[in-house]
């Protein structure tokens, strides 16, 4: 049961209703997905939150497709299935394949896995990597 009911574009007003322009604008897209309108429950926090996102998926050091992979992986490990499916719509939409897309599953199995590994044998760091 969800706690908060959207709010939806037609509802929008003031603050709410610029960010959700800016959002699309800036993602290209036609409607407002439902992160940001369950967000706007509190627009501070849904204001925080866009600005924050724009300023580190913007292109800088890592490309954008590179960024979104990146956040794909990390939703992949926090198992949150809206991100999943959001980042990679995202990375396809900066040039990501279906062959990118396979090779960056892969390595965060085999990082999981090696992870648990670690931990569960509770592997010294070699010096040499401190």
């Amino acid at each position: 049961m969800k706690i908060f009911k959207t709010i939806s574009e037609r509802q929008a007003k003031g603050k709410i209703k610029k960010i959700y322009d800016d959002i699309k604008k800036t993602r290209n897209i036609k409607k407002i997905p439902n992160f940001w309108k369950n967000l706007a429950n509190d627009p501070d926090t849904l204001e925080r939150t866009w600005y924050s996102l724009k300023q580190i998926m913007k292109k800088g050091s890592l490309d954008p497709l590179t960024k979104e992979l990146i956040y794909v992986a990390v939703s992949i490990t926090n198992n949150c299935e809206y991100c999943i499916k959001s980042h990679t719509l995202a990375a396809r939409k900066k040039g990501a394949n279906n062959k990118m897309l396979s090779e960056m599953i892969a390595v965060v199995g085999m990082a999981n896995e090696t992870n648990r590994l670690v931990e569960g044998y509770q592997v010294e760091v070699d010096k040499f990597l401190k």
